[in-house]
This record gives structure tokens, C-alpha cells and sequence, in this order.
């Protein structure tokens, strides 16, 4: 109940931070230095929204594009812009409901009004992996993963991105209760968002019917065995199990197959995945992205993984016998680095937004790390294995082998035609990943809660106070 009450109170400031700030917007500036934590976070929202009081990096399009809307334009639409119209039509849709005007900082709010709303998705799917009973009362654990440095950031600011995050999880969550039409409904609003999110709606699917396999009564039952025991025979007899299940996988599967059809139907009309400017999103197979991602999820995601009850101690030691603890596991662990260093070799994308664009953190870390020596890539290529097997050994524990291996496989073809390196790609991804860590203690929360504060505090400072002339604002 203590925890319930604190995450409650935790939870009501976190909305009552964005609500204050979105009321007082031309209110006086402070110091950043010289107010609390709490305040200073109104500060952060308060001067997104005046200070850098012009559009920001992909505003420019967005923004035009929901004026249009909102003046009845439907039938304008910006070939730039490569992603289908559902932020535009949800800011239409809160501009009608409430009646105010849409400009730029109202329409920011329609992002910071979804970000209000993930903690309240995230408590419910924290307790779906950690199989507990669900409140509505938002946890502890709920509130500081809803201040992941990306969600945060681009709460902010009339991105895609929340908001994309807010209606995967609701796609989710409804297939969890065994409500699939609703979860079906959710999925087709999801791609509206990112044409991608598609691939979580079959996740969504697979997530949840996974359980339900394992529990089936007077059946043949799934072969699944727990993650840590499982060896690579056991994934295929585990497949074939699968298909001895399709009679009872198919009528729940209805409702996502019409999503799928539909889904087709638009990339037959289209042309392809991409709206828009196509010539600059091509699909590639970007293999090094999934070792970004994973080295990413590692550099920002930290205390959930090291600092479980296990301690970092055991966690180092658990991740060394899995490289390095029989000459099997060393032979293994050499074929992996050395088909991992062959697709460095073949796929290493030097996207050119990723060279020319230096108001995003990843050219310097591009140009000043990757770029710094022709070996660079190589090198990290051990620690991308560890990270790995880190993750592995936090999400897989009393999780069956499927159950582990279905957020990898939903995440390779996410990710893997991505060309560019773009931290907001890795949010879904990482946000569905963390959640599914389900030992993580009192000591480990704060320090995962301080952890992002600070990053959020330096990466908001420096995107207020640290515009460079002729460059513009600096941000993720």
C-alpha cells in the first residue's frame, strides 16, 4: 500500500508538472539553479514551449501539416513528410473536443497530454511480466520509467514518438485482458503513428497468447522450457510445438489479420512502407543497428540491469561464463565476434543525415568514436556481446524460451531496415525490453530515477540554453 500511495503522489506530480506549466506558459523564467528537482522540471516543459518559441528539426513539417488539419485542409499534405497522419488527426480531435486554438504550443501539448497517460499503460504491463495483480494506481517503478530520457524529451515537442509509445501499449495491453478486438482497433490507431508499429501488433498477439498456451487444460501441452535451461534443440522442437497449436492460435488471431490485410492494402496503394520522401528512407539491412540498439539500451537503461538483486558482482560473473566458461562457450562466443565483425564490414551505414546533421548527439558520437580510427567499430564488438548477454540474463530469468526470444525477433525487423542512427528509433524497443526486467529493487528504482533526471536535466539544458548561431538547438 506504501508503494501504491507514494506512486500515486509520484504519479500526480508528474501529471501536475505538465498541466501547471501548460497553464502558466508566459509566467516568469527562473534560474535553473537556483529551484528544487520538482519546479525545475516545470521550468524544462515551461520554456519547450516558450522559449524556443519557433518550430524545432522535424516541426517545420509536422507542425504546417496539423495547421492544415485544423483549418479542414484534408486534402493538403506535405511530400516530405513520411509518416501517416494519426498525431495530426489526435491534435484535430483535442482541438474540437476542447475548443482551443490550435498553435504551436497547444499542439505540443496534445504529446505532453499522451506522455500523462504512460505511466498509467506502464503499470499495467510491468504487472503483466511480473505476474501480480494490476491497479490503476500507478507504481513507483512505473512513474520512473515514464521519465526514460527519450519519452521525456519528446513530450515535449510535436513528435510522433509518445504518442507512437502510448498507443503500442495500449495495442498490448488489450491483447494481454483477451480483448482483441479492441487490441485489433488500438493496432490499426498504432500505425497510424509509424508504419512500423505493425510489427508490434503481432507482438502484441504472440505476447500475450504465449501464456495462455502454457495453461491449457486436458491439451497437448506447449513445449517451452525455461529460457536458462533451453538449448538451441530445444527452439526447434519449440516451433514445431507451435504449429500443433495453430487450431486454438487462429480465431483469436482474426482481428490482427484483418489489421494485416489492411496494412498490405496501404503498401500496395503507397507503393511501399515509406509515405513521402522516399529517395532518403530506403530500406536497407542495417545489421549494425541492432548492436547500437543494444549498446544504447545498456548506456541509458544501466541500474535495471546491474544493480538487480543479483547485485553487479554476480551479473559480471554470470555474463563471463556465458562468453567464456567452457571451450564450447569460447568457440561460440569467436564465431559470434567474427560474423558480427563481417557484418560491420558489409554493413556499416554512413547515412548522410548522419554526417551533415551536427545538431544531434549521434554525429559527434559518429564522427569522433566510429569514425575516429578504421578499427573503432571492431573494437566494441565484445562489449555488444556482453551487453547482450546482460539483458539476456535479466529478461529471461522464470521466463520460458519463447517467451524470451519473442521481443528479439519483433525488435530484428523493427530496427534492422532502419538506415539512419536515430535514438528515438530504439524507444519502443527499449521501453518493452525494460519492462519485461522484473527484479528490480528499491535501491536500483532510485538510482534508475536519478539516472534519468540527470540525463534529462543536461539534455534539456543544453537544448535551451545552448543554441549555437547558424546551427540552431541541440537535442537527441
Amino acid at each position: 500500500m506504501l508503494s501504491m500511495s507514494l506512486g500515486g503522489t509520484l504519479y500526480l506530480v508528474y501529471c501536475g508538472v505538465a498541466v501547471s506549466v501548460l497553464l502558466a506558459f508566459d509566467s516568469e523564467v527562473l534560474d535553473p539553479y537556483m529551484v528544487g528537482p520538482s519546479y525545475l522540471c516545470c521550468i524544462e516543459l515551461h520554456h519547450i514551449i516558450t522559449v524556443p518559441n519557433l518550430p524545432q528539426q522535424d516541426e517545420p513539417f509536422h507542425v504546417p501539416q496539423a495547421l492544415a488539419y485544423c483549418r479542414g485542409e484534408w486534402s493538403t499534405w506535405d511530400p516530405k513528410l513520411t509518416t501517416p497522419p494519426g498525431l495530426y488527426i489526435l491534435s484535430v480531435l483535442l482541438h474540437r473536443i476542447f475548443g482551443f486554438a490550435c498553435s504551436l504550443w497547444t499542439l505540443r501539448a496534445t504529446v505532453t497530454f499522451t506522455l500523462t497517460i504512460l505511466p498509467l499503460l506502464l503499470t499495467q504491463l510491468l504487472a503483466f511480466h511480473q505476474r501480480r495483480p494490476s491497479f490503476l494506481c500507478p507504481t513507483v517503478e512505473a512513474v520512473v520509467l515514464s521519465t526514460f530520457p527519450l519519452a521525456w524529451f519528446y513530450g515535449f515537442l510535436y513528435y510522433t514518438d509518445v504518442s507512437s509509445l502510448v498507443s503500442v501499449l495500449a495495442t498490448i495491453l488489450f491483447s494481454t485482458r483477451g480483448q482483441h478486438g479492441r487490441a485489433a482497433v488500438f493496432g490499426v490507431i498504432s500505425c497510424f503513428f509509424r508504419q512500423t508499429n505493425i510489427i508490434w501488433v503481432l507482438y502484441a498477439f504472440c505476447v500475450s497468447h504465449l501464456p495462455c498456451l502454457h495453461s491449457n487444460r486436458g491439451k497437448e501441452p506447449l513445449y517451452d522450457p525455461p529460457a536458462f535451461a533451453a538449448r538451441p534443440g530445444d527452439l526447434v522442437r519449440s516451433i514445431f510445438s507451435l504449429f500443433n497449436k495453430l487450431s486454438e492460435l487462429l480465431p483469436p488471431f482474426v482481428p490482427y489479420m484483418l489489421v494485416l490485410a489492411g496494412f498490405g492494402g496501404f503498401v500496395f496503394w503507397n507503393g511501399g512502407v515509406v509515405l513521402g520522401d522516399k529517395a532518403n528512407h530506403v530500406p536497407v539491412m542495417h545489421v549494425p543497428q541492432l548492436y547500437y540498439f543494444i549498446a544504447f539500451a545498456t548506456i541509458l537503461g544501466w541500474p535495471a540491469v546491474v544493480l538487480a538483486q543479483d547485485g553487479p558482482r554476480r551479473l559480471m560473473l554470470a555474463v563471463t561464463t556465458r562468453m567464456f566458461g567452457s571451450t564450447r562457450r569460447v568457440i561460440v562466443t569467436t564465431f559470434l565476434a567474427a560474423m558480427m565483425a563481417i557484418s560491420v564490414n558489409l554493413f556499416t551505414i554512413h547515412h548522410p543525415f548522419l554526417l551533415s546533421d551536427n545538431r544531434h548527439y549521434t554525429f559527434y558520437v559518429w564522427r569522433r568514436v566510429f569514425m575516429r580510427h578504421p578499427i573503432m567499430p571492431y573494437l566494441f564488438i565484445p562489449g555488444y556481446q556482453a551487453c547482450a548477454w546482460a539483458w539476456w540474463l535479466r529478461v529471461a530469468r522464470n521466463r520460458s524460451l519463447l517467451q524470451t526470444l519473442v521481443l528479439p525477433l519483433a525488435i530484428v525487423p523493427t530496427l534492422l531496415p532502419t538506415p539512419l542512427l536515430e535514438p528515438r528509433y530504439f524507444l519502443i524497443p527499449y521501453i518493452l525490453m525494460r519492462a519485461q526486467v522484473a527484479d528490480v529493487g528499491r535501491s536500483a528504482l532510485v538510482v534508475e530515477g536519478l539516472w534519468y533526471a540527470a540525463v534529462n536535466v543536461v539534455t534539456t539544458y543544453v537544448f535551451l540554453y545552448k543554441e549555437r548561431p547558424g546551427v540552431g538547438r541541440f537535442m537527441w
